[in-house]
């Protein structure tokens, strides 16, 4: 496909965080992916949960082509064209119109750890202003936890993030929890998943069980 990046990692692990989310969520809503990045999760989950409306997002220009290009081959309908979005910013999208009608779930992988620390605040705030009041924001990827033994394989990956930007690595969940707090949500649900990662599921109120 002409201007799709590629990513092993999102292509081993879409399946196993659709399966949660198909657990997590009703059968329709209206979902904005933060960091899309390669487009092959939006482009897989729209597929598989075509009562819901996605919104795909990204920071970087070259990533937008490549959204759009995995959307095409999936052949969904139920994509809108990506934004750009930097969760830094206080308006989302960064340019053009707002986000008017709030979401139902805002989806974010793997950023906070390849972001600057200040990023897990924008995403948090961002998201407090636009989900809707039942919605969840769920976010992917590897985290430290206190009382967890941290793998090997994660302390071997954080090391790596930390030579490549010092601003960069794996977060600690009780931090990442506590500037969720801020912005008044909280940790509604903690899904263990393959390769030491976990999905975690942010509310304004708490889940229901």
């Amino acid at each position: 496909m002409p201007n799709a990046l590629h990513s092993a990692a999102a292509e081993r692990n879409r399946q196993p965080i659709l399966q949660v989310l198909s657990a997590l969520l009703p059968a329709t809503g209206r979902a904005l992916e933060v960091a899309s990045g390669t487009g092959q999760h939006v482009a897989w989950f729209a597929a598989a949960l075509p009562g819901w409306t996605w919104q795909p997002s990204d920071a970087q220009a070259e990533a937008l082509e490549s959204i759009t290009a995995w959307c095409a081959e999936a052949g969904v309908r139920n994509v809108h064209a990506p934004v750009m979005l930097d969760v830094l910013e206080p308006h989302w999208p960064s340019h053009g119109p707002g986000f008017n009608t709030p979401f139902d779930l805002i989806y974010c992988a793997n950023m906070l750890h390849i972001a600057p620390w200040a990023c897990c605040a924008g995403l948090m705030q961002g998201a407090a202003r636009h989900l809707a009041p039942n919605g969840l924001l769920v976010t992917y990827g590897p985290y430290l936890e206190d009382g967890v033994p941290t793998a090997p394989g994660n302390r071997d990956f954080d090391a790596s993030l930390h030579e490549r930007n010092p601003a960069w690595g794996l977060r600690r969940l009780e931090d990442v929890a506590q500037v969720a707090a801020a912005a008044g949500l909280r940790l509604a649900a903690r899904h263990a998943m393959p390769a030491n990662n976990l999905l975690l599921a942010w509310a304004r109120q708490p889940f229901p069980s």
